[in-house]
């Protein structure tokens, strides 16, 4: 018999609880036109193989740790169920106790689309209520054409957003551009940004 973190079960989608509160809907937008490419064969290959991290928490409530652009995406395209792997059981654990280790293991983000600190209780209770950030998108456009590295580190892609929030105007970040996009590249190539996850510096 497996032990239980190294189950899978198939869970609904919608009733999926987020340990972040912000995403970059322009990820979520790629991650569907994917979905839409795909022939009905493939959709059903990528549910099997594509597991949903998650841990137990109190009252039993499935929280997923990871996956949350591919789930909103999945859950716009109208797909009910995705397959979890249990990563933890603390549904024993009181709420405040739950939220600290979870915090301390770097499994949660309690931060808004705007980058400021949230109440763990705040966070949204579905997968339909991410916020957008687009300055999580513009990280990971940066990231994807070269700008620094995919870092082993979690959230990695939020503390790129952050260094561009403080840098950036909102009303830039909105509309991905080529002005835009050169301008955050030189920043992420720029010494300011040498402290994050990732960093490659000048070419």
């Amino acid at each position: 018999m497996h032990p239980l973190h190294h189950h899978l079960i198939t869970y609904q989608l919608s009733d999926l609880r987020p340990t972040q509160a912000a995403i970059g809907m322009h990820e979520v937008e790629q991650k569907r036109l994917e979905w839409k490419a795909l022939k009905k064969a493939d959709k059903k290959n990528l549910i099997e193989s594509h597991w949903f991290p998650s841990v137990i928490g109190p009252g039993g409530i499935y929280f997923i740790v990871d996956h949350h652009h591919l789930g909103r995406a999945l859950h716009l395209e109208g797909q009910e169920t995705v397959r979890l792997t249990v990563l933890k059981d603390l549904s024993w654990l009181d709420v405040a106790t739950f939220w600290r280790t979870m915090e301390f293991s770097q499994l949660v983000h309690p931060y808004d689309a705007s980058g400021k600190r949230i109440k763990f209780s705040q966070l949204p209770k579905s997968i339909a209520n991410l916020q957008d950030d687009p300055f999580r998108s513009l990280a990971g456009i940066i990231r994807q054409n070269g700008g620094y590295a995919k870092a082993a580190v979690p959230f990695a892609e939020f503390l790129w957003a952050d260094y561009f929030r403080q840098r950036l105007k909102k009303s830039e970040a909105q509309q991905f551009t080529k002005a835009l996009l050169s301008k955050a590249m030189k920043l992420a190539r720029a010494s300011d940004a040498r402290y994050l996850p990732g960093w490659i510096g000048s070419a």
